[in-house]
């Protein structure tokens, strides 16, 4: 089927009790695994594309590999620019196909940061498409995002409730603990926080989702408890690129001889496929189409 737009399948999880899984994705067969397991978990996904992906494969190229295995899968499937860092590469996402953008101008003191974001979901609402924004800076390291401890800083309820409003953005990614990349220790999500997060955002704007990024890692029991507090969105990149890395470890440790990058890539895309479906499950979006 065509690509859907972010709201579409955050409105059904939100009403479905359930999140959905943002994965993201670099080339052909890391999007082979997570359509593959979307479909046969029957399962909305949403394709999260780095400017770092879009650097590496070319915004045409990985655009029109998304719509092609999309248009063949019977499940709804969003392709989402992941930290856009500007409203030019926003643009340029959706222009090349994308219905859904993330544009990320945390790092910038509040005003301009609601100025950014106005400007690309003035733009991309003008078409039809969504916008996700950020409040808070989320810690950790993600390509070329680096927030170090000291200068992450938690989500205020209040301040994620007057973006909203100031921005119109159809989703919001806040701080509550989470982190990208792989943890240092265990996470501690500071959930009570994200209940009054999405109370606050609700009373002003209904219609806008909520989104934990820095999935990978998280324990089992705090994801379910973010999912019960209110997030729609979840998004997973570090376990997939594991997981892909390690796939290909492992079969030039059985085969050294290998010489057809088919027969390495292939085990690699098994691997992705394997953790977005146990993270599908996990997130309760499985069986739900």
């Amino acid at each position: 089927m065509p690509l859907v737009t972010l709201r579409e399948v955050c409105a059904d999880a939100e009403k479905g009790g359930y999140a959905v899984g943002a994965f993201g994705v670099q080339n052909l067969e890391t999007i082979q695994g997570v359509i593959e397991a979307a479909v046969e978990e029957r399962s909305p996904a949403i394709l999260i594309v780095s400017e770092g992906a879009i650097k590496y494969a070319g915004l045409k190229p990985i655009t029109e590999i998304i719509k092609a295995l999309a248009e063949q899968a019977p499940v709804p499937i969003v392709a989402h620019l992941d930290h856009g860092p500007s409203f030019e590469m926003a643009t340029q996402c959706i222009v090349a196909g994308f219905k859904s953008v993330m544009v990320d101008a945390s790092h910038y003191a509040y005003e301009q940061n609601v100025a950014i974001t106005r400007q690309v979901v003035a733009m991309a609402h003008a078409v039809g498409a969504t916008v996700e924004g950020e409040i808070g800076k989320i810690g950790g390291v993600e390509e070329n995002i680096v927030v170090s401890d000291a200068e992450a800083t938690m989500t205020e309820p209040e301040e994620a409730a007057r973006f909203v409003q100031d921005t119109g953005v159809d989703a919001v990614a806040v701080a509550i603990g989470n982190a990208h990349g792989l943890y240092k220790g265990e996470p501690k999500l500071d959930i009570p926080r994200l209940k009054r997060i999405h109370d606050a955002v609700k009373a002003v704007a209904p219609d806008c989702f909520l989104v934990l990024h820095g999935g990978s890692g998280t324990p089992d029991h705090m994801i379910r408890d973010a999912i019960a507090a209110g997030v729609s969105k979840i998004n997973i990149g570090t376990e997939l690129k594991l997981a892909f890395v390690e796939g290909i470890r492992e079969t030039l440790e059985k085969k050294p001889g290998v010489d057809d990058p088919r027969h390495l890539v292939a085990p690699a895309r098994q691997k992705v496929k394997e953790v977005t479906r146990a993270k599908m499950r996990l997130f309760g979006s499985s069986g739900r189409v």
